[in-house]
C-alpha cells in the first residue's frame, strides 16, 4: 500500500491541530497557581457548555426557533430532567429519556 505525501502532511496537520490545544495549556497551566476566583470560576465551565449545547437541540431545528406544541424534545426534556435531580443517576435519566421521547412520538 502506497501513502501519499499529501495525505501523510493531512494526517500529521490534522494531529498536530488535535494535540497541540489540548496539551499546552495544560503544560502551562500546571506550572501556574491559580487563584481561588479562577479556580471558582472554571468550576462552573462544564455547566455552562452542557447548558449550551442542550439548550440548542431543544430549542431550535434547522437554526430556527421551534414552537412548544411541536417540540417533542422539549417536552420530553422535563420528566428526563425531574428524574435526573431526583435520582443523580445517568442510567435512570436516559431510561426516562428514551422512554418519554418514545412515549410522546409514539401519541403524538
Amino acid at each position: 500500500m502506497e501513502i501519499r505525501p499529501d495525505i501523510l502532511f493531512i494526517i500529521i496537520g490534522a494531529a498536530l491541530v488535535t494535540f497541540l490545544p489540548r496539551v499546552l495549556p495544560l503544560m502551562l497551566l500546571s506550572r501556574l497557581t491559580l487563584p481561588d476566583w479562577g479556580l471558582r470560576w472554571l468550576n462552573h465551565v462544564p455547566i455552562a457548555v452542557m447548558s449550551a449545547l442542550i439548550a440548542q437541540e431543544l430549542l431550535t431545528t434547522d437554526g430556527r426557533f421551534t414552537a412548544l406544541s411541536a417540540n417533542a424534545e422539549l417536552i420530553a426534556a422535563l420528566p428526563t430532567f425531574w428524574v435526573a435531580v431526583k435520582t443523580r443517576s445517568l442510567l435512570g435519566t436516559v431510561i426516562a429519556g428514551i422512554l418519554s421521547l418514545m412515549l410522546l412520538r409514539l401519541v403524538f
